[in-house]
């Protein structure tokens, strides 16, 4: 079975191959991203003790970033080695100085998973949330090497749990120890044979703790915002502003700043021709007008976090798409928040709907009257807005019970 598997993975990297010569951009830094790396890997490390994280993207690095930054912080003796399998997470945090070796994880062969566990002296790893590459894992519990899973979430629907997949589900007995979100979970994972689980909550929840404690203030939007209510897109997509367009028209006193998710010259040039009035971008923010028009649009990157701290209501992008950007950013600082019916997948944004700290919406009508409540009735909104900061405070922790529980040597 192993042979087919890594037979798939050849496959899928010969995919991606193709994709990148026919000109696709993240696929061109996939590959090439694997093979300028290949000489770090081919060298050995073995003279320094090494704690290796693994995530996908940039979601799963800010779940293990509070830890990461934990060890960095507390245990001077080990190097920090973190690995993405993802071009859109390693592009932006390649340069994070936590880490002593940030690189892209190669293909999950055997010669791979032997070559990284053999020229590293890895004392212990922490994959985080559910990207799985088992070659890795079984060359990580061969050489007896503790394995944590960090914010592990288990569904039903997984192969794991699948009258297939009973190979799939022995390979997780590499892990030495499972964190889990949620009790769902760690009953799925206790049901196939599994004892060592915790359920520890997401880390996540200390993180945006952790970035909300330290927000940056922003002079130039508190002089934009003059005050006003403020409607705040969050990574915003373009079957999301279309709601947001024919909201504007509705509600001339309210002050908008929408943060798309790419912020090309095209994309938003194409943006600001759709919208029903003027609007400032945040690189003109020292022009004489920039705080004359009612819609801001923020064409750089690494703000979102912060920006959140303004907002009145916040609509996180991406619910028509494949699934919803971070509602715990927003839900920190008290603000209600809203998005399309994608969210499934995301525990927290179930979680914040229960509460009545968040609100989800299919069509027109259902968007203008969550709007409408949320804008119109301080009540309602105070209420929505203490369901989401009581949520997020009840739900830290999750990297000291971590932290606690496992014990460096």
């Amino acid at each position: 079975m192993r042979f087919f598997y890594s037979l798939s993975v050849r496959l899928y990297s010969f995919a991606i191959r193709l994709a990148a010569i026919s000109g696709n951009r993240k696929a061109g830094l996939w590959i090439g991203g694997r093979k300028a790396q290949k000489q770090i890997f081919r060298t050995k490390h073995t003279e320094d003790k090494w704690l290796w994280f693994h995530v996908s993207s940039l979601g799963e690095f800010e779940q293990g970033r509070p830890l990461i930054e934990y060890y960095k912080s507390n245990h001077a003796g080990y190097k920090i080695l973190l690995t993405f399998f993802s071009p859109s997470g390693f592009e932006i945090r390649k340069n994070y100085k936590e880490a002593d070796l940030v690189l892209y994880l190669p293909a999950d062969t055997i010669c791979n998973a032997r070559r990284l566990v053999k020229n590293f002296n890895v004392k212990a790893a922490f994959f985080v949330k559910y990207d799985f590459w088992f070659n890795y894992l079984h060359q990580l519990k061969k050489a007896n090497i503790p394995l944590y899973l960090i914010s592990g979430i288990f569904r039903q629907k997984q192969h794991f749990f699948k009258w297939y997949g009973k190979w799939q589900c022995r390979q997780l007995r590499a892990f030495t120890h499972f964190f889990v979100q949620n009790e769902n979970s760690a009953t799925l994972l206790k049901k196939a044979g599994f004892s060592n689980v915790t359920i520890s909550g997401d880390t996540r929840f200390d993180r945006v703790v952790k970035i909300a404690n330290e927000a940056k203030t922003f002079k130039e939007i508190e002089q934009f915002i003059q005050q006003k209510q403020v409607y705040m897109a969050g990574s915003s997509w373009e079957p999301d502003e279309k709601f947001i367009i024919d909201l504007i028209k509705q509600y001339p006193d309210i002050k908008f700043i929408i943060v798309p998710h790419e912020t090309d010259e095209d994309r938003i040039r194409n943006l600001q021709q759709q919208l029903p009035c003027k609007s400032s971008l945040y690189t003109d923010k020292n022009l004489p007008d920039f705080a004359n028009n009612r819609i801001l649009i923020i064409n750089t990157i690494g703000m979102l976090s912060s920006l959140y701290r303004y907002a009145t209501i916040a609509h996180i992008g991406n619910g028509f798409g494949s699934g919803i950007h971070n509602t715990l950013e927003a839900a920190v600082y008290g603000v209600p928040v809203i998005f399309g019916p994608n969210y499934h997948k995301f525990q927290e944004a179930k979680d914040l709907i229960e509460c009545g700290g968040g609100f989800s919406f299919t069509d027109k009508h259902q968007y203008e009257q969550i709007c409408s409540k949320l804008l119109n009735d301080a009540a309602e909104r105070q209420k929505a807005a203490e369901a989401a900061r009581n949520y997020v405070s009840g739900n830290s922790g999750a990297s000291s019970l971590i932290t606690d529980f496992i014990k460096l040597q």
